[in-house]
């Protein structure tokens, strides 16, 4: 049965509002909130499409155009693509249109349909359909350009709409969108995308979202989806998580709402109740059909009650009593009442025949033609199941035709007339939705296996999250900087890097609060993105301290788009937070050269922002690209006067950059954030380059003379190397260097190996706390090799990317992360998992393997007779030095492999099956090792950390030169 009346998407789960009476957005609701659901305008509009007043819907819509335009492209007039009521409006109307298309016998895509018609002559040519392939004000040459045009618009409005709702943050406005979208996608007869919408709109109804209406809405929407998509076990969980929704609503204390918000609320939850006991009565026809009386009874039963609670909350005189007396006529037809409703269920069917709704109408003349044909009035009964069978045809309602031509075949062969049975039958049976129950259980499956993958993808992507973003300004985070950079690196590119550090930070903190100086954080991380590129990055380092990766930039690029972000920082009015004390940064800017790794050049960068900070503050400094030498735009203006004297006594190893008026002295920079400004000095500074004292006489060779500096290095740091020259001079000294002592070298680096393997700690059953203090001990007795956690919660996994910054791996599908350094990998490990409920084993012998120092090459769902892709791909069974074969029902396949390939081989038991069948992987385990196959080594049930690290062993000792 279907009562698919209002929100457009096959239940109603708001207040019944007749369709062609007139828009009034009440008072303090604007038009566009009112065209987002569950607000009256949608209402309105979706019941008008419902009922195929199209004329009607579109009538509605276009009062709204002025508001909101009704294309994609369009002037939108300050309604912004990302706003709910552009969505809701691109969505209606893409439904108008497909509705459209179907009155002309095709889909959303073009194609044909055979609606009890002639079938089109050919698919629709969507190139010439647009909205201008007909001009505004001229008739429609025929109706095929018209059905293209809509056709056209139609897909432009839904991918609208779509990217509207993606762009939502709010999970349960998405999951609304997508169901109507799914239903737009049952009209156009795609039955796969419909099945796509709705997985994905029930991963986001999460059972802790709040119980608000327009969750009660998105619930009984998704419920009618899926009941025409023939999971009615799934349909029914929905909607009766609907009808509990609504009733919490409306049994909240009356003292906090009016009296319209409480009779809104009851009849919400009547209207559930109702949508509930249809379902119920769908399912125990079904049963009934199938022979099974007594499993049918309790879902009459239930069905009555609900309608008899439903009639009790409605008011006399409302609408939707209507739809509580069919489905209540339909649970007594369906107890063997017959006789008794069908005087009620002829009232009803007249109340209906006034009303503009068909689909009550439908559902009407449904019920009473069954309980006639059951009375033993076969006569009267073939006329009210013909004129059911002719409206749900009519206006688009698969499981009222169904339930009709179900009704019909059944009455004819009765009567044993089976010349007008037959045809009753093959339409039956050509449905394009009928399943039989195994495909249906199936269906069933799949959309619980595609809910379970969208949910962990989601998760997975939450953790990511968390792990690379920084929770006060949302901007990514120092473990994604240092990783981005390593890629671009190791990639060959040679990025620029920005370090922006800002200017007397703790003084904003002293003057504003914490709470002032967490929201001048936030807006200086707004700015700095508001002023790069799309291409460019901008990163929280630390504290007050900010990173740019600006790809495919010189130095000198850089410094321009930093100055530029440096004045938009200064001018910025702070005292709308209420800081009074100025904000400025000091940004230092380095190039990457060829051979840089991510220390060397956030050293680089580091270090001249050192310089600007003591140069002044509220400035930008480079560090040259090709020389690797601090530049500072006042030292070309004055030639190098060696014999000048000098100012201070800076560190002998290199020149230092002096201001005038500045201290020298090394306690200076403990002073402040970075360094101490120069005594209060006017006008610009002019930094010196000074020789040291005591130094050797010294000579200045030309540029022409001047040898290649290489970059300067964190070795360089630590044991001495070229010190930092002024760009374009050279100072050499002329006395003999003194003699260098040169130490031995030490012999050639040999590959690290790992005698015991990574320490493994096991996060089932225990708390994070536990996990984190034993990766930290682990980390103390073996800094060399990493600490791998298997099997740990998503909050744990967090927790170890939060508290160790570097050298953490992480596998969300193995639910598993190493913490340490990762050995190079050497040799390659092949992990075969035989089905996907082997998958968490074999990810956790993937990462193992992987973090134990072998590349890994994974090929899923190979079990039983999809062998296919390692017969006609022989290098996955070749090209590796160990083969890791997981599998539980299908354990035959690691002797099936050995008998392909002369690679050791390792099998994995797992404890995935059916019921009591697997005896926990035991039965698994028994095959394994009765196998005779050669070349094969067992492991324990589940244990794919065992086996990763034995598998890794054998590929790193085989692929050893």
């Amino acid at each position: 049965m279907s009562l698919r009346r209002a929100r457009g998407a096959g239940v109603q789960t708001g207040v019944r509002r007749r369709a062609s009476a007139p828009v009034r957005d009440t008072a303090g609701t604007s038009r566009q909130a009112a065209l987002v659901p569950p607000g009256p305008l949608h209402l309105q509009v979706s019941s008008a499409l419902q009922n195929w007043q199209l004329d009607t819907a579109e009538a509605l819509l276009a009062e709204v155009d002025g508001d909101l335009p009704p294309t994609p492209g369009a002037d939108r007039g300050g309604a912004p693509l990302t706003s709910l009521a552009r969505a809701w409006a691109d969505t209606l109307r893409a439904e108008l249109l497909v509705r459209r298309l179907r009155l002309a016998g095709y889909s959303l895509l073009g194609e044909p349909l055979v609606e009890g018609g002639p079938e089109q002559d050919g698919p629709l040519d969507l190139h010439v359909g647009g909205r201008d392939a007909v001009p505004a004000g001229s008739p429609v040459r025929d109706g095929r350009s018209e059905s293209a045009t809509h056709a056209a618009l139609a897909i432009a409005l839904v991918r609208s709409a779509r990217a509207a709702f993606d762009a939502q943050d709010d999970d349960l406005q998405r999951a609304a969108g997508l169901a109507r979208h799914a239903r737009i996608e049952l009209l156009s007869r795609r039955v796969d995308a419909a099945m796509d919408e709705a997985v994905e709109a029930a991963s986001l109804l999460d059972p802790a979202l709040p119980v608000t209406p327009l969750l009660v809405h998105t619930l009984g929407s998704l419920a009618a989806v899926l009941a025409d998509l023939e999971l009615m076990p799934l349909a029914l969980d929905y909607q009766s998580r609907a009808a509990e929704a609504a009733a919490s609503i409306a049994d909240r204390p009356g003292d906090r709402v009016g009296d319209a918000e409480r009779q809104a609320a009851t009849a919400l939850a009547a209207e559930a109740a109702t949508r509930l006991a249809a379902l119920c009565t769908e399912v125990g026809e079904s049963l009934l059909d199938d022979g099974s009386a007594d499993a049918a009874a309790p879902h009459f039963a239930q069905a009555r009650v609900l309608a008899d609670r439903a009639l009790d909350q409605l008011p006399a005189g409302d609408p939707a009593v209507l739809d509580a007396q069919v489905v209540r006529g339909w649970a007594l037809v369906g107890g063997g009442e017959h006789a008794a409703n069908t005087a009620l269920l002829r009232g009803v069917v007249g109340a209906a025949a006034a009303s503009a709704d068909r689909a009550l109408l439908s559902s009407a003349e449904l019920g009473l033609g069954r309980a006639l044909r059951r009375s033993g009035e076969p006569r009267d009964a073939d006329d009210h199941l013909a004129a059911a069978l002719a409206l749900a045809t009519e206006h688009g309602l698969p499981r009222l035709r169904r339930a009709a031509l179900r009704e019909l075949c059944t009455l004819h062969a009765e009567l044993d007339d089976a010349a007008r049975a037959l045809p009753y039958l093959q339409a039956y049976l050509a449905d394009e939705l009928d399943r039989v129950d195994e495909r249906r259980t199936r269906w069933v499956e799949l959309f619980g296996r595609r809910k379970s993958l969208l949910e962990t993808e989601r998760a997975a992507g939450q953790l990511r999250r968390q792990a690379y973003e920084d929770a006060l300004t949302h901007l990514p985070n120092r473990r994604y900087a240092e990783a981005r950079l390593d890629g671009l690196l190791s990639s060959g590119a040679v990025p620029a890097l920005a370090v922006v550090d800002i200017d007397r930070f703790k003084a904003i903190n002293d003057a504003a609060g914490h709470p002032g100086g967490d929201a001048v954080l936030r807006a200086v991380g707004q700015l700095l993105v508001d002023g790069c590129r799309d291409t460019d990055e901008v990163c929280r380092w630390a504290g007050d301290e900010f990173v740019i990766l600006l790809p495919e930039t010189t130095a000198e690029q850089a410094e321009r788009a930093m100055e530029r972000i440096r004045r938009s920082i200064a001018a910025h009015d702070w005292s709308a937070l209420g800081v009074e004390v100025p904000v400025r940064i000091s940004v230092g800017i380095a190039q990457a050269a060829r051979g840089d790794d991510r220390r060397t050049l956030f050293a680089a960068a580091d270090g001249v922002l050192y310089d600007a900070k003591r140069a002044g503050r509220d400035r930008v400094v480079r560090l040259s690209g090709v020389t690797q030498t601090r530049e500072v735009a006042t030292l070309d203006a004055e030639p190098l006067d060696t014999a000048a004297p000098p100012t201070s006594v800076p560190d002998a190893a290199a020149p230092a950059v002096i201001m005038e008026g500045m201290s020298a002295s090394p306690l200076d920079d403990l002073t402040d954030d970075r360094a101490t400004d120069p005594a209060d000095a006017a006008g610009g500074f002019a930094p010196l380059l000074v020789e040291p004292a005591e130094a050797p006489a010294q000579a200045v060779v030309p540029d022409a003379e001047e040898r290649p500096v290489r970059p300067r290095t964190p070795l360089d740091e630590l044991f001495g190397g070229p010190a930092p020259r002024p760009a374009g001079r050279r100072v050499e000294p002329v006395a003999p260097a003194p003699p260098v002592v040169t130490a031995p070298a030490p012999p050639a680096p040999r590959e690290p190996v790992l005698a015991t393997g990574p320490d493994v700690i096991w996060g089932t059953g225990r708390s994070t706390e536990q996990v984190l203090a034993l990766v930290r001990e682990a980390r103390r007795e073996h800094p060399d090799h990493p600490a791998v956690v298997v099997r740990a919660s998503a909050d744990t996994l967090v927790a170890l990317a939060s508290e160790h910054d570097a050298y953490t791996t992480m596998d969300h599908a193995a639910m598993s992360a190493a913490v340490g350094p990762v050995p190079e990998p050497v040799g390659r490990v092949g992990v075969l998992c035989a089905s996907s409920g082997d998958t968490p084993v074999a990810a956790e012998a993937a990462f193992v393997a992987r973090v134990t120092g072998s590349e890994v090459v994974r090929v899923d769902d190979v079990g039983g007779s999809r062998l296919r892709p390692l017969l006609t791909d022989p290098s996955l069974l070749t090209d590796v030095d160990c083969l890791v074969v997981v599998a539980g029902l299908d354990a035959a396949l690691a002797s099936v492999v050995s008998g392909l390939t002369e690679v050791p081989v390792v099998a994995v038991p797992t404890s995935a099956g059916q019921g009591a069948s697997s005896f926990g992987g035991f039965s698994a385990l028994l095959t394994m090792l009765n196998s005779a196959a050669p070349g094969v080594v067992v492991s324990a049930i589940d244990n794919g950390w065992s086996a990763g690290v034995f598998a890794a062993r054998i590929a790193r000792r085989t692929a050893r030169p």
